[in-house]
């Protein structure tokens, strides 16, 4: 059960992270709700990696790291958006 609540987790905070940073994100972005959720999971990840190398008390700072991950999805949903926009020219 601990694996499955962790999945589902990890499905809702990459959604909530991918939303928000397509909303960082001006214009719109050709991608799916899958590659959303992916963008955040993977921002989450990389961002979280990234706050934890710099700063030792990660876990006092749970805003900062908010914000590190969404600027990551963000650049990842940026990176996807691009990608669709040349494949569909």
């Amino acid at each position: 059960m601990d694996a499955l609540a962790f999945i589902i987790g990890l499905i809702i905070g990459g959604l909530i992270i991918g939303v928000i940073a397509r909303l960082v994100i001006p214009g719109r972005q050709p991608i799916g709700i899958l590659r959303t959720i992916l963008a955040g999971i993977a921002g989450s990840a990389i961002g979280g990696l990234i706050f934890l190398a710099v700063d030792e008390n990660a876990e006092d700072h749970t805003l900062i790291g908010f914000a590190i991950a969404v600027a990551c999805a963000a650049v990842l949903v940026w990176l996807m958006a691009g990608a669709g926009r040349r494949a569909g020219d």
